[in-house]
């Protein structure tokens, strides 16, 4: 027995005043909504309503239950139009997931212009390194770093790619050289980040003519965090991979040195993940959306940026040889006075 409908055709008529009007606006026979209201009866074991051949009268218990019929009927109806309402209008709480390096430098800024466009839209953001069970721990939309997913029910949108590029700090190059090829590493001290999405000690480049060259080193040092892993190459710890946002600060101030600039490590692909194709809620749709029109164009501007870095790394090593000179003539002339 259908409960919801045989209350809402109860409320139909008693609001009607006629089993015969209720059956018409119901698009039922008048047998056919007797017996619904006699099911109720039956299931409350209670009477809902006097019937006599001329008229219709509510029961003590009908009235009550008559009240509380409009207000689960009402519930229900609301509960419908705020659902259907999260298909059509992106409102309420999305939780996302990013990866540690690529939720902090991609993810988040693109949330803060995503919620300019939509602030009914509260954002929770996950950013660790380990992909959750986004399914089982209620997540939205999972945006993830990786060579290739593993297969899933998770539906994926490809939103672009990247790869890390190898950098030192000018004094280290200084001191152990320059290297001009992968096989130059070999002599090099190589840091590792140990990131979800990388082969760990593995580095993997694509040269300029799409050959690959594969290096495998021991490591003194290695951290799963991309910014500490720019402070140890900084200081001068050795030559070691870093994504490009994380990398570009240091290399516009020449704190940093791009190593074998023709090269780059293995491409990663950036997906966005979500739980179904099908009635998908307005903000997980207007999200992916938004990173699937957003994403690449952040990614060319800092393949700009990362261009820019390149053309005028020739002129500051120049210019670094004149520095040391210079000072030097300076304590030169210093001591002779």
């Amino acid at each position: 027995m259908d409960t919801l409908r045989n209350m809402r055709i109860f409320v139909r008529v008693v609001e009607s005043g006629s089993f015969t009007r209720a059956a018409s606006s119901e698009t039922m026979t008048t047998a056919q909504v007797s017996r619904a209201v006699t099911d109720l009866e039956s299931r409350l074991r209670a009477r809902l309503l006097n019937r006599t051949t001329r008229r219709m009268s509510l029961t003590e218990a009908g009235e009550r239950y008559l009240e509380s019929c409009k207000r689960i009927l009402a519930d229900i109806e609301q509960a419908e139009a705020q659902a259907a309402a999260a298909l059509a209008n992106p409102v309420g709480k999305l939780r996302v997931y990013g990866g540690t390096s690529f939720g902090q430098h991609y993810v988040m800024p693109l949330i803060a212009r995503y919620q300019k466009h939509l602030p009914e839209v509260s954002v929770d953001l996950t950013i660790a390194q380990e992909m959750p069970d986004i399914i089982e721990e209620g997540f939205d939309v999972a945006v993830v770093v990786a060579s290739e997913l593993d297969d899933s029910a998770l539906i994926s949108q490809h939103l672009g790619s990247t790869a890390a590029i190898l950098c030192a700090s000018p004094d280290y190059l200084r001191t152990r050289g320059v290297p001009h090829s992968f096989d130059d590493l070999d002599g090099h001290t190589c840091l590792h980040l140990t990131d979800a999405s990388l082969p760990a000690c593995h580095w993997i480049s694509e040269g300029p003519h799409g050959e690959t060259f594969r290096h495998t080193a021991v490591t003194p040092f290695q951290v799963n965090n991309p910014e500490a892993l720019a402070l140890a190459i900084r200081e001068g710890m050795g030559i070691g991979p870093l994504p490009v946002p994380v990398a570009l600060p240091g290399l516009a101030d020449g704190s940093l040195v791009r190593v074998l600039p023709t090269h780059r490590l293995q491409k990663l692909n950036i997906y966005a993940l979500y739980a179904s194709r099908r009635y998908v809620d307005a903000k997980i749709r207007t999200f992916v959306d938004f990173l699937r029109e957003k994403v690449p164009l952040v990614l060319a501007e800092q393949e700009a940026a990362l261009s820019a870095c390149d053309a005028e790394a020739p002129r500051r090593r120049l210019a670094a040889p004149l520095r040391v000179r210079g000072t030097r003539e300076l304590e030169r002339l210093q001591l002779v006075n």
